[in-house]
């Protein structure tokens, strides 16, 4: 992540805790510890999120085979 990433003006009250707690810097062996359990969170959030929609649309690996075996470009949509 950038260091001088722009910084929303106003914090939710979790990134405010959040800062509460990391007021003192840690050792960066701790703070990489951090780092992989929010990007592990996070990574198991999003497979669960697609799990759910996979479910709700009736996605299987079927429709992805279908996904990958079609040209995103169709000739008869595509005519110069």
């Amino acid at each position: 992540m950038i260091a001088n990433e722009t910084i929303p003006a106003v914090l939710n009250e979790q990134q405010v805790m959040m800062l509460r707690l990391l007021r003192k810097p840690l050792p960066e062996e701790d703070f990489k510890k951090m780092q992989r359990l929010a990007v592990q969170l996070l990574s198991s959030q999003l497979d669960e999120r697609i799990g759910n929609w996979e479910e709700e649309g009736n996605i299987n690996t079927e429709s992805y085979d279908a996904l990958l075996n079609t040209h995103f470009r169709k000739a008869s949509n595509n005519q110069l």
